[in-house]
């Protein structure tokens, strides 16, 4: 069964994305390392907000259509609609998202970004010059980390740049020639700062896709 993660890209964009990591790592000591997630995490508390909400709403309207107003009845037609609710939120995650505040969903991005960073030994580059460009699908989230030796010298918030990059061709159906070129412009920002060097080698993978469907 296809994932969310792996049918975010195909085979093409694949290739595409890791012909700009090669590219760019021909120009700078950096490893650049695109992950795609798909999803942060559970959120299983939407399910039953969301089930709770909706079969609530639900059970009011079916009552008053069916005039049916004694409370035996309207606590079987609840139990129904909220079995029925909770496995469409479950199942379809458009519904799902509508049911997790913004700063949640941005909370687990970032706490999974960090995770996925130190598991996949980022932290572990020779001169501390991993980045991980980590898309998150279910959530429509972009964050981008980098490690201590670039921090020194790059301002954090040049990432916002590359994270509008992938945001943007995300949302025209262009995520692989964004994630591409998201690589190549890290390539950029740091090649002045950490050009190749001569014993340079390929410490990291070039595209990460991981995570089951929630």
């Amino acid at each position: 069964m296809t994932t969310i993660a792996q049918s975010f890209l195909t085979d093409t964009d694949r290739e595409q994305i890791v012909a700009a990591v090669q590219r760019a790592e021909r120009i700078t000591s950096g490893e650049i390392v695109p992950l795609v997630a798909g999803s942060s995490a559970d959120y299983h508390a939407a399910e039953f907000n969301g089930a709770l909400a909706l079969g609530l709403s639900l059970s009011i309207v079916a009552a008053w259509l069916l005039e049916k107003q004694d409370m035996w009845t309207f606590l079987l037609i609840f139990c129904a609609a909220y079995a029925a609710s909770f496995l469409a939120v479950r199942l379809l995650p458009g519904l799902k998202r509508l049911f997790i505040p913004n700063a949640v969903k941005n909370d687990e991005v970032t706490k999974a970004a960090m995770t996925a960073f130190h598991t996949h030994g980022l932290h572990r580059t020779r001169d501390l010059t991993g980045v991980l460009i980590y898309v998150s699908v279910f959530e429509r989230r972009v964050h981008v980390l980098a490690d201590k030796g670039i921090n020194d010298k790059v301002d954090p918030s040049t990432w916002d740049e590359v994270v509008n990059i992938v945001t943007s061709g995300i949302r025209s159906g262009m995520q692989g020639a964004a994630l591409a070129e998201a690589v190549t412009r890290c390539g950029e920002l740091l090649a002045s700062h950490f050009p190749v060097r001569s014993d340079d080698c390929d410490e990291l993978p070039n595209l990460i896709v991981e995570g089951d469907d929630i």
